[in-house]
């Protein structure tokens, strides 16, 4: 079945998009030439084109976007020129790769598809739930130009990959995808990369706790809901034995600098940025509560959160919003307050605070989901599936 496939994303660089990473490397494992083409990063994956472990990367230079939708228009335009260039350079594929957002890469999958190339869809995001839950403009003419374009994505894509059940529905339902073409391969940690360290109490400020939020930082992600929780657990519990910990970087990272010095909180809550895996595990490793503020919306009701994955790899115990798709991945590593409440997020907070035995259960629990039932061994076997069926 191996041949030649290309992988096609915009989100992120590679290797450091990990699941792109898994998915290429299984991929060669199983015999495949596998291509990348992504766009560049902006500290780390800076080379034009390198080959990595057999995979072989072909990376572009693209400016992320500013301000609303205008300027994802202009990111989404450019990128989708380079890809052009970039996939007409690589020459003919056996299967061709694209992982959303944007809906836009199936205009290539179609070039390649003329071509003999078989059509793989990689459904990172609903975008149209993305676009109400991050931009507040309701569905207006955008939202249906981006209904329209994924409805276009699924119709040319020979198979579909899903990041969970909730995704592989809106597949069949909304993109009337038949069962047997749409495959769950579900986003999981590299186990290997995240393993506990000795913990440094230097990290935790001179306080008995840490705090730690891992993840990207953008309108949708939550960490303003966050702040405000750490701001409740402070002024309405009268809780000050913690210091928190942010890492991660995305468009509202300097925004909410600011915003938790409007709370009151610089001296509490610290912005790292991102950073290094060895100091990553370092602040895993000393972290007594891990935090998933996502808020209930379109999109995240129905998502995967990588965060949360992350967090029980470490076998840290996890406070999370009641989302569907957050219970699904966390189970009983992780206490669920009501959608967007947070003060009962700050009252989950302390209550593990003072219950030591619990944090431990709770990671045990989330260590064994992680290396059992959601492992990439499993998401593998889907993966190599997908690909089987696309090709036969």
């Amino acid at each position: 079945m191996a041949g030649k496939a290309l992988i096609l994303v915009e989100n992120l660089s590679v290797p450091f998009d990990r699941r792109v990473w898994q998915e290429s490397t299984t991929l060669r494992d199983a015999g495949w030439d596998v291509h990348v083409i992504c766009p560049r990063g902006a500290k780390r994956d800076t080379e034009p084109y390198v080959e990595i472990d057999g995979v072989k990367i072909h990376r572009y230079p693209l400016r992320a976007a500013t301000g609303g939708p205008l300027g994802y228009l202009q990111e989404y335009g450019s990128a989708l020129w380079h890809t052009f260039r970039l996939a007409r350079r690589i020459g003919p594929v056996d299967v061709v790769h694209a992982c959303n957002p944007p809906d836009l890469l199936f205009l290539v999958a179609r070039m390649l598809k003329r071509r003999g190339a078989r059509f793989v869809f990689d459904q990172h995001d609903l975008v149209p739930e993305l676009y109400l839950s991050r931009f507040d403009r309701g569905e207006d003419f955008l939202y249906r130009a981006v209904c329209r374009l994924e409805r276009l994505t699924y119709r040319a894509a020979d198979v579909v990959i899903a990041t969970n059940e909730s995704y592989r529905e809106v597949a069949i339902t909304r993109g009337g995808k038949r069962p047997g073409e749409v495959f769950v391969v579900r986003s999981a940690p590299a186990v290997e990369r995240f393993h506990r360290v000795p913990v440094e109490e230097s990290i935790k400020r001179g306080k008995p706790h840490l705090l730690c939020y891992l993840g990207v930082m953008g309108p949708q992600d939550g960490v303003d809901y966050a702040l405000r929780s750490l701001a409740s657990l402070r002024d309405d519990l009268g809780r000050t034995d913690w210091h928190a910990v942010f890492v991660g970087g995305g468009d509202t990272f300097e925004d909410m600098v600011a915003f938790s010095r409007e709370l009151g909180l610089s001296d509490s809550v610290e912005f790292t940025g991102r950073i290094p895996d060895e100091d990553l595990l370092r602040y895993l490793s000393a972290a007594d509560v891990c935090l998933a503020p996502d808020p209930l919306n379109p999109l995240n009701d129905v998502s995967t959160m990588n965060k949360i994955m992350e967090y029980m790899a470490m076998a840290r115990p996890i406070v999370s919003f009641d989302l569907r798709e957050a219970r699904v991945s966390a189970g009983d590593a992780a206490v669920y307050a009501p959608a967007n409440d947070e003060p009962e997020f700050a009252k989950l907070i302390a209550r593990l605070l003072d219950d030591p035995q619990e944090r431990r259960r709770m990671g045990e629990a989330g260590k064994a989901r992680v290396t059992g039932p959601l492992s990439w061994e499993r998401s593998r076997v889907a993966l190599l599936a997908a690909y089987e069926a696309a090709c036969s």
